[in-house]
């Protein structure tokens, strides 16, 4: 997978080095922006049941 995306990006190494981390941010980004707060109240610990008293 990532010797694909190694292979498809141009320019030499350190220009592709910079492209990959640019891709991974922006993958990450887009994790924490859009796809976690919409499956956040989906997940199992999104409730608790602990009570205080």
């Amino acid at each position: 997978m990532y010797s694909a995306i190694w292979r498809f990006l141009p320019g030499p190494a350190w220009l592709r080095v910079i492209l990959v981390l640019a891709l991974f941010a922006a993958v990450a980004l887009v994790l924490f922006e859009w796809v976690f707060p919409v499956i956040a109240p989906y997940m199992p610990f999104y409730e608790s049941d602990v009570s205080v008293g």
